[in-house]
């Protein structure tokens, strides 16, 4: 005699609405489209650089369009999102153990924001904005 085993049924698009956990951890992953789509985005403009001083007006100028404002604008709050969540779950995917003991969760965290704040002025300093 065969028995068949249970298979629960998993909706293929829909079964990350049925937890918070679940529809945190998707939303995280959709922030990659944009930062692949930024990644792509400064490759253009990397060959469009090459190409001369025509083709890199022209890709300024679309840089310009309302249309870019809005995307830097979303993979801009997409790059901090991800980040966030990496660096709040750093502490489980890096535990850091001394001796015995554990060095606590936001001592792991805090010191990623500060190192992620430290090279952000630097950044901005090296691009002149301070």
């Amino acid at each position: 005699m065969s028995r068949n085993p249970l298979v629960r049924p998993v909706p293929p698009t829909s079964w990350f609405f049925r937890h918070p956990r679940y529809l945190r951890y998707m939303s995280r992953e959709i922030t990659c489209i944009f930062i692949g789509a930024y990644c792509v985005l400064l490759v253009v403009g990397l060959q469009r650089l090459a190409a001369g001083p025509v083709a890199w007006e022209s890709f300024l100028l679309g840089l310009r369009s309302a249309d870019s404002i809005v995307f830097h604008i979303l993979a801009l709050a997409a790059a901090v999102y991800h980040a966030a969540t990496w660096f709040n779950a750093t502490h489980k995917a890096m535990p850091v153990q001394i001796g015995e003991d554990f060095v606590p969760p936001n001592v792991i965290s805090g010191a990623h924001y500060v190192v992620w704040v430290v090279l952000s002025v630097a950044v901005l300093f090296l691009a002149g904005v301070f």
